[in-house]
């Protein structure tokens, strides 16, 4: 009987031991990925820039940082990082799309130039659209039912769409609403073969999706091949110099965007993608973090 009731005793005592152990681990692994400080970035909630924040959210919180990501508008995002409330973006389309955004706080960040080359923005149709021109809207505007339709209002890609509108002189209204909104939009008219007109950009699954084509731009309103630029703020070098080198080395190909893009419109949540994509692709991350 007492043989019996000290091993109970000691069974009881391994399984309190156990959980203080785990329980250690646990705290210990919260503290490593909040030790080396907290780190902010904004973006925009495009498809493109979902994905590229997440994966260098993860890349940061693997080195142990901990990170908060905000998804704001385009004004707001730089504003944030010329404010100094965002360490920074990986999320600045140039040399168009926020070049006024850019303009105005120029000054107070510091460009460390791009991390994706290749990107294009502009007026999007299915394939099966007969019409090649911006210029040739207004000849079938009862197919589109004169509208465009957009994504968030103050986007970069909505400002020059309202040029376009007024240059173009073009009877049609510009719709707003969000980067779901519109691809629900096209996924609409694509099953049903209906004529529809977007704010599109480049890189976007919705190319992987369907087959889609650019509007020629004859008067060059969108502007020719936009590049997706890493912006930090001032003094993050000396603040943040593990950060700012991650940030400074982050470049990747427009594949490996979409692969994340693809990921999450199959369902998984960015934070899942992102981990898939650097699990996978640890050669291209060691270039970021030089470890």
């Amino acid at each position: 009987m007492k043989r019996a009731l000290k091993l109970i005793v000691l069974l009881a005592v391994a399984v309190l031991l156990a959980g203080i152990v785990t329980g250690c681990g646990q705290k210990a692994s919260q503290q490593d990925q909040g030790a080396k400080g907290q780190v902010e970035l904004g973006y925009v909630q495009w498809d493109s820039e979902i994905a590229s924040t997440n994966v260098v959210k993860k890349v940061l919180e693997d080195l142990g940082y901990e990170v908060k990501i905000t998804a704001v508008d385009a004004a707001a995002m730089w504003l944030g990082v010329g404010e100094g409330n965002f360490d920074g973006i990986v999320a600045a389309w140039l040399p168009s799309t926020h070049k006024d955004y850019y303009a105005n706080v120029k000054d107070k960040i510091e460009d460390l130039g791009p991390n994706l080359e290749g990107a294009k923005i502009g007026l999007v149709v299915p394939a099966y659209v007969t019409i090649n021109s911006i210029e040739e809207l207004n000849s079938v505007k009862d197919k589109f039912a004169g509208k465009i339709t957009g994504i968030e209002p103050g986007a970069g890609i909505m400002i020059a769409t309202e040029t376009a509108i007024k240059d173009y002189d073009l009877n049609y209204e510009l719709q707003s609403s969000s980067s779901a909104g519109m691809v629900a939009a096209l996924k609409k008219a694509e099953d049903n073969k209906d004529w529809i007109v977007v704010t599109g950009w480049t890189p976007h699954w919705k190319f992987a999706k369907w087959d889609l084509k650019y509007l020629e731009d004859p008067k060059n309103i969108y502007g020719g091949e936009e590049y997706i630029n890493t912006i930090v703020r001032k003094g993050l070098q000396k603040d943040k110099p593990e950060v700012y080198a991650v940030l400074d080395k982050f470049h990747w190909e427009a594949s490996d965007m979409g692969a994340v893009m693809l990921d999450i419109e199959n369902g998984m949540k960015p934070e899942e993608a992102a981990a898939k994509w650097v699990e996978a692709n640890q050669d291209k991350v060691k270039e970021w973090t030089g470890k």
